[in-house]
């Protein structure tokens, strides 16, 4: 006997045996029933939902001689029998992914002028409608507008979006759902209890998920895992065949952070490393099952899990143990990873990191003040930690102890007595040592403490920067005018952002000594004079810091007319140029060049 695939051997006859499209395939019926027929129809979705199929029986039912009252075709008179056969003249299937040519929708065309022998409709069932070229669709464009009444037209695709729009405004449009979880276990069973297949339904769950909503391709899968196991399909055998990551690692990794076993995570991480599973799909694989775990917390998003009955339990019993936040948290850190994974070189490292920070989200932070960063990774191994901790203090203890008793052994041996000490093995012994008192952290901000005063006192008041207290270091260094410009330059690159537009207009100002060791400003306008004397205290507080002495004097002017020179032109300065580089100048002869 020829053996069909399931796909083919299981493929719905009727409406009412369609899984998983019951709205639609109720819209058909009535639109049978009634006798209110479009001229074109498009049916859209994912593969293996069920589109051609849907097609088909829809047409049968068309040509019907004797319809049920539900809309259904009786599949006993001379059309369905017909349809049944293969053998019907009024329904036509045509591929358009290897029939895309203007010279084949020409041929489609003029079969659609002759009319039907045998019912009352001619149906056109063109699949995959996306693959014509755009010359095919415009001659297929004023057929399908205004076909002949005896021609109906049934177009189905995997790519809606690659459709001219011209073609679906004249379509009646259907979109088709991918297959639920439950639903393709549903009828997985059925073809298994048909088959005489034993089943595990945590198997076809598996199977159900690995199909992504398609149940052709969910009956292939089913079709493999049965000829794998021999007629008894187990959880064990399907993920062992289909290659799939057993949950229970999944299971294995939340409970084991939730106990912040960050080492038993790496461990288990390495064997699924070495099964040849990829660290990446592992991360998708425990973002999912979070998500799952998240869901069944609540009894009104229980209804989204997408699972089988025994796992919907297990889910529910992890997510008791698990607070909401610690899932909220571990789903922010592993879709992180997952954004960077691609882009990283060391993918495996990556997946440790972020199974490390996963674990330590409901460890206890360190004891304040051990100079901690904020986000730096807790210790993996805790009582390693703090077992060396304490051997360290032993020993400084024996330490102490030893000194003290060989210092008084010394002091017999001479004949003479020890000095009055105090008891510091005492202390030792009855003292906790007092943790060691933490450095304040630097705090680098623009232009030093200057600025900042500036914010909380010259913008409140309105006052300048004048009184800005500086305070003497007792330096008096000398300095130059290339050090003083050296430290004008940098202080215009420190200032904060709210200066910005001072910094940049003061930057090529070129500071001079006028009497060591004061210093002149000479501005060109008004303007920024006024700006400049806001911020003259702190200007002179970061000049007397940075070039070390305390007797600078700041004085701020605005230029002379002889001081600021001639404005000059693009064609002035062009020519200044040439004047004093002579290689420009050659360059400029050589190549004939001039300003436009």
């Amino acid at each position: 006997m020829e053996y069909i695939v399931s796909a083919r051997k299981y493929r719905p006859m009727s409406f009412d045996t369609v899984v998983g499209q019951q709205a639609l395939t109720t819209t058909l019926k009535n639109a049978v029933k009634s006798g209110k027929l479009a001229h074109a129809y498009l049916f859209c979705g994912p593969r293996g939902v069920g589109k051609t199929t849907c097609a088909r029986i829809f047409a049968k039912a068309i040509n019907c001689e004797h319809p049920t009252s539900e809309g259904e075709a009786c599949g006993e008179c001379e059309s369905c029998k017909a349809f049944q056969e293969q053998r019907s003249y009024n329904i036509f299937e045509l591929d358009a992914a290897s029939n895309n040519s203007v010279e084949n929708i020409k041929a489609l065309m003029e079969q659609t002028r002759i009319p039907p022998q045998v019912g009352k409709y001619k149906v056109f069932i063109i699949d995959e409608v996306h693959m014509l070229s755009t010359q095919a669709f415009n001659a297929f464009l004023k057929t399908l507008e205004e076909p002949p009444a005896h021609v109906i037209f049934i177009l189905a695709t995997t790519e809606k979006h690659k459709i001219l729009p011209t073609i679906i405004s004249r379509c009646q449009i259907y979109d088709f759902e991918r297959m639920t979880v439950k639903d393709t276990i549903d009828h997985l069973k059925t073809v298994a209890d048909k088959e005489g297949i034993t089943y595990e339904e945590e198997a076809l769950a598996v199977i159900a998920e690995k199909s992504d909503g398609g149940m052709r391709d969910a009956l292939s899968i089913f079709d493999q895992a049965a000829s794998f196991c021999q007629g008894n399909i187990t959880y064990e055998k399907v993920i062992e065949d289909l290659n799939v990551l057993d949950s229970d690692n999944y299971f294995r990794i939340i409970d084991l952070a939730m106990e912040n076993k960050a080492a038993d995570i790496m461990v288990l991480l390495n064997d699924v490393l070495a099964k040849g599973f990829d660290g990446g799909n592992l991360i998708t694989g425990l973002a999912k099952h979070v998500r799952n775990v998240l869901m069944a917390k609540d009894p009104q998003t229980v209804g989204l899990l997408e699972t089988s009955q025994r796992q919907e339990e297990r889910y529910k019993e992890q997510a008791k143990r698990c607070p909401a936040k610690f899932l909220y948290q571990a789903l922010k850190i592993m879709n992180q990873c997952d954004v960077t994974y691609k882009q990283s070189t060391n993918k495996r490292l990556l997946v440790e990191l972020t199974l490390i920070e996963v674990a330590q989200i409901t460890q206890e932070e360190d004891v304040p003040g051990a100079g901690r960063l904020p986000r730096r990774l807790k210790s993996l191994f805790k009582k390693l930690t703090k077992r060396s901790q304490s051997e360290q203090v032993a020993a400084q203890v024996a330490t102490t102890g030893k000194t003290k008793t060989t210092a008084s052994e010394d002091a017999v041996a001479d004949n003479t007595h020890p000095a009055e000490e105090p008891n510091t093995q005492q202390q030792t012994e009855n003292e906790t040592p007092k943790a060691s008192k933490p450095r304040k952290p630097l705090k680098l901000g623009g232009l030093g403490n200057s600025f900042k005063k500036l914010s909380q006192g010259a913008e409140s008041t309105g006052n300048k920067d004048d009184e800005v207290k500086i305070e003497n270091t007792g330096e008096h260094k000398n300095f130059t005018e290339e050090d003083l410009r050296r430290v004008w330059f940098a202080m215009c690159n420190r200032m904060p952002q709210r200066l910005a537009g001072i910094s940049s207009r003061i930057k090529n100002i070129q500071p001079r000594i006028t009497e060591f060791p004061n210093v002149e400003v000479v501005v060109d306008n008004v303007l920024l004079l006024e700006d400049i004397n806001k911020i003259k205290g702190s200007i002179k507080a970061t000049l007397i810091r940075d070039l070390q002495n305390d007797s600078i004097g700041l004085t701020l002017r605005k230029a002379q007319e002889e001081e600021m020179g001639k404005a000059l032109t693009r064609r002035e300065l062009y020519k200044e140029m040439l004047e004093k580089n002579a290689a420009m100048a050659k360059l400029q002869k050589m190549l004939n060049l001039e300003l436009v």
